[in-house]
């Protein structure tokens, strides 16, 4: 058959037959993003639980604000030292050492005789938290094909959702021991699923791009066969990884040698010191949605919720807790629904539309909370305002800006600089959420509770700007060709429609055998 007939053949086999999900990548992806529910644990159980811990431990609002704020602070030390952890051990035993920090911290905050300790105890699990916040979604793009690449990056925010819903689920059910048992209880329960997830990570193998870095082509084409939707399909993959190495495509020893400056070094001089024009605005993109991510309030009216719903005119405290619990299995229900449009939507269409929801969800809050506060008798149309759009607001924030965050950023840096760079746009997300939730209490006592939540529909109208204008779709294409979207300069404009692997796979047949033919 000659190449021109393999070519017809391969496309047209691609595009009537689509592959099924690959049920091995899924579970790769499944187990790797459970490290996740670590970080929407404590935010949701933080939410309820500092009701109790001021009354108990009788702290300030400022102690309050720095009790709940400061582990996204504190995941900066893990979220950078990630990167070159996982380059050194391994994606999958970096996702086992983030299980083991967070399952200290845990038990720490949880057996807290005093407020001084629990802070101990926060440092810990923050590290951990910051750990599993850049490898899971790291591992899962690199794990996962191009096909469902999206799906599966989102996994990690659907676990943070999760998380936060079993945080909620978790103050409703504790509220009522005794006061000194009750929250630490909420918090040493979050030990619990970092020991199941630290053993079951083990059946996990160990990313293919990671394997290729260290030479081990042998074991990453295994471990690409398993999680490719074809066999050919797993030869191209490879075939990139080893280009974008620096190995030779005609390399097939099980263990090569890799060059040196492949290993890790002068990443950072690469990634903020002298980079290139394509590397720049991939910096900008995945800092650029981070930073929006969380400066849009999320963290607010997530950490936050029982004090927004006690501003609402909601004062009992198991329906304060009740109320957050339906805020909880809104995102999650949400998040889970936005998973299996990735792929098929795409990433602007999704990102622009949540953002634009979220604008007008924070608009009608803060209308709501401030016709409540400049109000002497209960408004019950204003309480159901503020409810309907706290859920409205997550509802939004869950089917484009919370997976897409993660989906992105993890897929559009180059392979050698993918680590360090997805630490960078963690450290900016846990920078910019600990600067708010450390100072959202002194924000809405400076500038009305109402006024913080125009303040941030005005931030998220911003963000919709520079996500229409700045950040390219991603839908289908291979890790290793999204760097050419960002060598365009006006990257903001619709690209031209994805290659797929299949049609990636026609071409690179007819390169190779041009090649054979000369």
């Amino acid at each position: 058959m000659g190449r021109e007939g393999f070519v017809s053949d391969y496309e047209h086999q691609n595009k009537v037959e689509k592959p099924k999900r690959n049920k091995y990548a899924l579970a790769c992806a499944f187990l790797a993003s459970m490290t996740s529910i670590l970080l929407g644990y404590d935010i949701g159980v933080m939410s309820g639980a500092v009701i109790f811990i001021k009354e108990d431990l009788r702290i300030s609002d400022v102690e309050v604000e720095i009790l709940v704020g400061s582990l996204n602070i504190y995941c900066l030390i893990g979220s950078f030292a990630a990167g070159r952890t996982s380059d050194w051990i391994g994606r999958r035993y970096t996702i086992v050492f983030a299980s083991a920090i967070f399952f200290v911290g845990a038990l720490m905050m949880g057996f807290a005789p005093n407020y001084a300790f629990l802070m101990a105890g926060r440092v810990v699990a923050g590290i951990g938290v910051g750990y599993a916040l850049m490898i899971a979604p790291v591992y899962t793009a690199e794990v996962a094909p191009a096909s469902c690449r999206g799906f599966l990056t989102s996994f990690p925010e659907v676990f943070i959702n999760a998380g936060i819903l079993f945080g909620y689920v978790s103050n409703f059910a504790f509220e009522r021991l005794p006061l000194h048992l009750g929250w630490r209880t909420m918090l040493g329960v979050g030990a619990i699923p970092s020991v199941f997830m630290g053993v079951a990570v083990l059946a996990m193998p160990e990313s293919p791009r990671w394997l290729v870095l260290q030479g081990k082509l042998g074991a990453a084409k295994k471990v690409l066969l398993k999680t490719s939707d074809t066999p050919e399909e797993a030869l191209l993959r490879l075939s990139d990884i080893k280009l974008a190495a620096g190995i030779p495509e005609t390399a097939d020893d099980e263990i090569v040698s890799v060059p040196k400056h492949h290993h890790g070094e002068g990443v950072w001089k690469e990634l903020l010191l002298r980079p290139t024009p394509a590397v720049r605005r991939i910096m900008i993109a995945a800092v650029g949605i981070h930073f929006f991510q969380q400066a849009s309030g999320i963290d607010a009216v997530v950490l936050y919720s029982p004090r927004v719903f006690k501003k609402a005119g909601i004062t009992d405290n198991s329906q304060l807790l009740g109320a957050t619990v339906a805020v909880g299995f809104t995102k999650t229900i949400t998040i889970l629904i936005a998973t299996f449009m990735l792929d098929k939507v795409g990433r602007r269409p999704l990102l622009l539309t949540s953002v634009g929801g979220m604008i007008i969800s924070l608009c009608g809050l803060g209308f709501g909370l401030t016709m409540i506060t400049n109000s002497d008798e209960k408004l019950v149309w204003a309480i159901a305002i503020c409810i309907a759009t706290v859920l409205l607001f997550v509802t939004f924030f869950s089917i484009g800006m919370g997976p897409i965050t993660w989906v992105y950023s993890s897929e559009i840096f180059p392979l050698r600089l993918r680590a360090q760079g997805a630490s960078i746009a963690v450290a900016v997300n846990r920078v910019v959420s600990g600067v708010l939730t450390m100072s959202f209490i002194s924000l809405y006592k400076a500038i009305t509770i109402g006024g913080s939540f125009f303040l941030f529909a005005g931030i998220a109208s911003v963000a919709f700007c520079f996500f229409f204008f700045f950040l390219p779709e991603t839908k289908g294409r291979n890790l290793e060709e999204i760097i050419e979207l960002f060598e365009k300069k006006k990257v903001g404009l619709p690209p031209a429609p994805p290659q797929t692997e299949a049609a990636s796979g026609a071409n690179r047949s007819i390169e190779l055998a041009n090649g054979n033919s000369k």
